[in-house]
């Protein structure tokens, strides 16, 4: 269960703002089409809690990443992306056996986005629990998860001794679902491994879909309202796409606009470039006595920065710079 937060004097002390626990892959993306009229992939870094911490350290936050590559050539790509990005790299083991794991992305007319995972094993299921560093989270002010490191059972005790230690050390925990269907068992499994999460997270950060998924509820503050009854997380962030986004906040419901643009290539990315700029909000406002206007300029800033992620391919090494957001609003 959540415990309590450390005191703000406290959290001030930490060396990192933010360390994140999960997979690090290649997303194949497409872009364009060869000669011979095939389709053409480009081998993008990535993997949701790494995109959300490089988002993190292009607005000058300190991060620190925990997971696992294989010793190959894609293995060494994502570690100097990750360096280059500042996310610092010295927990990112090497799996001597096992693959890095791939994704091929396909991009659909509409924007909506089919996943073909190459992960069976891929090395980011093979970390251990005696491979996290217990000193590194109890240094850090926020800790972020998702389920892709909880959809095999080592890879699983290793997240959920992170977790454990997170809230021993009172940092503050952000979860994000991020289902990913095809790599479960079972959508029962992967139900079972989110509701454990809500157990344990203090700032949730869900998609509309995955809201009906999980409650069954097409309303999404209906959705949120079963979360809420369930688990009393303080702060559930509801990102819908080209409707905006919601922050359901101690009773108090805020939406911002999208920023929609007619230049978008992809999405892929678009949420974990919202995700980092929500917790950026929380590193400088605190979570405790957020106002309306704090959450309407969080989700503003947010919803901007994942705009402008999508007329870009590869989120992790081309997350937009607080200016370029910023101008973006100004618009």
């Amino acid at each position: 269960m959540r415990r309590i937060l450390s005191d703000r004097r406290k959290m001030e002390m930490k060396k990192y703002d933010v360390t994140a626990l999960g997979e690090l892959l290649i997303d194949f993306t497409e872009n364009g089409i060869s000669a011979q009229g095939n389709p053409l992939f480009e081998a993008n870094p990535g993997g949701a809690p790494c995109n959300v911490l490089a988002m993190l350290a292009k607005l000058g936050y300190r991060t620190a990443f925990i997971g696992k590559v294989g010793r190959d050539c894609f293995g060494d790509q994502l570690r100097t992306a990750i360096m280059e990005a500042g996310i610092c790299s010295e927990y990112l083991m090497t799996d001597e056996e096992v693959h890095t794991t791939l994704a091929v992305v396909h991009t659909f007319p509409d924007g909506d986005r089919d996943f073909s995972f190459y992960r069976d094993p891929g090395a980011d299921m093979m970390l251990r629990e005696d491979e996290i560093s217990e000193d590194l989270i109890r240094d850090s002010k926020i800790f972020h998860f998702g389920t892709l490191s909880m959809t095999h059972e080592g890879v699983r005790a290793a997240t959920k001794k992170a977790v454990r230690i997170a809230e021993e050390a009172g940092c503050i925990l952000s979860f994000d679902p991020n289902l990913r269907p095809p790599l479960w068992n079972s959508l029962e499994e992967a139900k079972e491994q989110v509701l454990w999460g809500l157990e344990h997270c203090h700032i949730l950060k869900i998609s509309d879909n995955e809201i009906t998924w999980l409650t069954g509820k097409e309303d999404y503050t209906e959705g949120v309202e079963w979360i809420g009854s369930r688990y009393h997380i303080p702060l559930i962030l509801v990102s819908m796409g080209k409707e905006g986004s919601r922050a359901y906040y101690k009773g108090h419901i805020v939406e911002a606009a999208p920023f929609l643009r007619a230049d978008t290539i992809e999405t892929t990315g678009a949420g974990d470039t919202f995700c980092g700029c929500i917790l950026a909000g929380i590193l400088e406002k605190g979570i405790n006595g957020l106002t309306e206007q704090n959450l309407s300029e969080m989700l503003t800033f947010a919803n901007a920065a994942a705009s402008v992620v999508t007329t870009r391919r590869g989120a992790l090494k081309v997350m937009p710079s607080r200016v370029e957001i910023e101008k973006t609003i100004d618009r």
